[in-house]
């Protein structure tokens, strides 16, 4: 790989990692690279809220005295990434996208963070994020909106809109996102990069010993990488119990790097272009239809899967308001002012709802795992698009699609919160673009607990169909 100055910020987080080891490029030189990068571009996008500079470059001589002295190296050495900023940094400001927190500064790391550091990656930043991640893209109170680097009066997507527009612009290697009801795939599809949402409890997740205990029903922190490989790899540093989580799951974590290259020819396929109920623009449909007919030619078994649901929106949004409301409830009426109006419109009408609004929820939730459960008994995965439109201008959700009034907040998104609902593995690939040069993403569900089978196919379908080259305008 030539190691031209652009080559090496596109390249991928392995192949650094390789050029490190091997002492061809250096952590300080790589680092510094980046931050370069970030001071004259990211004014452009606003993917970054918190820069760790002196920190990242201390790290970095560290890293880079680690290879000198011929160390065993973790799987991340010296490699720069981004860090969500709704994972917990101690000493680093965590704003959650609220302005009244616009100051904290933690006093430990999320999980996430820790095992970040024990891999070797070099922290450059936090990203940008919807207030607490309660939006599919990303605009809050703490400046302007962020900028999708396709387009750059776009929405990345979000809630891991910054993670995203960042690794999409070149401004880090690899990025940490999190996902509650899309917000890794969201932004994944929108900016041309790969996501994978694990299995619900898969990644540990700990908000710190000041917290409230509140069961974690939808999120899980996932990797968004520039490819497969790359994913695999942050995915097993992240993953595997820990028991500060009641919910982290207890069995080992699969070989994920061997999972790339498992033979996938027996898999048996279903393709859905709408679960029976979405609006999907005809455009994204053309295009993750044919990326579906891909899988067939590399010997699946591929076919119209007819998988109804019943649209679960309104369940899934008392889970989501009312788990939020239990630990940041107290903002209100104080600082209400202070929120973002969707926010704020989420707490209220959580503060509406009842125990037996709840209790109906989780049930209606029951009968959406039931029907995905019956489907993978003669399944190996579903494929579908990722979103149902393109990357839109920022602040401009739509309210139609493909002739059909939708609700701005959720017809964008149909397929993926459902996949938060059950708590399988799904990603986002990137299979393509639009007529006017935006991204679309292929969205592959898996069974609950099978990581491998869901990165096998992601990482064949990438070697066929092949996206890490495409870089955007903003670079």
């Amino acid at each position: 790989m030539p190691k031209t100055e652009e080559n090496l910020a596109f390249a991928s987080a392995a192949e650094l990692r390789a050029l490190i080891g091997d002492k061809q490029v250096s952590p300080v030189e790589l680092t510094a690279l980046y931050f370069e990068r970030i001071d004259r571009l990211d004014s452009q996008l606003n993917a970054y809220l918190t820069l760790t500079r002196e920190d990242a470059l201390e790290a970095a001589k560290d890293a880079e005295a680690a290879v000198m002295r011929s160390d065993a190296l973790p799987p991340l050495h010296g490699v720069p990434i981004s860090i969500k900023d709704l994972e917990l940094t101690k000493g680093v400001r965590t704003t959650s996208g609220s302005l009244p927190f616009k100051d904290r500064v933690p006093e430990e790391d999320s999980i996430v963070v820790e095992r970040v550091k024990a891999a070797g990656a070099i922290i450059l930043g936090k990203t940008n994020t919807p207030e607490f991640g309660h939006r599919g893209t990303t605009e809050n109170m703490l400046g302007d909106a962020c900028r999708n680097p396709w387009n750059t009066e776009r929405t990345p997507g979000g809630s891991s809109g910054g993670a995203a527009a960042a690794l999409a612009a070149g401004l880090c290697a690899i990025s940490t996102g999190s996902d509650g009801g899309g917000s890794v795939r969201i932004p994944a599809s929108f900016c041309g990069l790969y996501g994978i949402k694990p299995t619900q409890g898969r990644v540990p997740r700990y908000s710190g010993r000041s917290a409230p205990i509140i069961a974690n029903q939808l999120s899980q922190s996932g990797p968004i990488t520039r490819t497969v490989e790359d994913a695999a790899i942050l995915l097993q540093a992240l993953a595997g119990y820990d028991a500060r989580d009641a919910g982290s799951l207890r069995d080992a974590p699969a070989d994920y790097l061997a999972a790339l290259d498992a033979d996938i020819r027996s898999l048996r396929i279903g393709w859905s272009p709408d679960f029976c109920y979405a609006a999907v623009d005809g455009e994204v449909l053309d295009v993750c239809g044919k990326a579906a007919q891909v899988f067939g030619e590399m010997g699946c078994a591929v076919g119209d899967s007819g998988f109804t649901l019943d649209v679960p929106q309104e369940a899934f949004r008392v889970l989501f308001c009312v788990n939020t409301y239990a630990s940041m409830g107290y903002l209100l009426p104080e600082r209400a002012n202070d929120l973002t109006d969707y926010f704020r419109a989420n707490m209220e009408y959580a503060a509406t709802l009842t125990a037996a609004d709840y209790a109906k929820a989780i049930g209606e939730l029951d009968i959406v795992k039931a029907r995905f459960d019956d489907y993978f008994e003669n399944y190996d995965l579903l494929l579908s698009p990722t979103m149902a439109v393109p990357a839109f201008e920022i602040e401009r959700h739509p309210a139609t699609i493909a002739g059909q009034e939708v609700d701005p907040f959720f017809g964008y998104l149909p397929f993926t919160y459902p996949i938060n609902a059950i708590g399988h593995p799904a990603a986002s690939v990137p299979c393509g673009f639009s007529s006017d040069g935006m991204p679309i993403g292929l969205h592959i569900v898996g069974r609950k607990g099978d990581e491998a089978t869901v990165l096998a196919a992601s990482a064949a379908f990438e070697r066929a169909m092949p996206w890490a080259d495409k870089r955007p305008p903003v670079r």
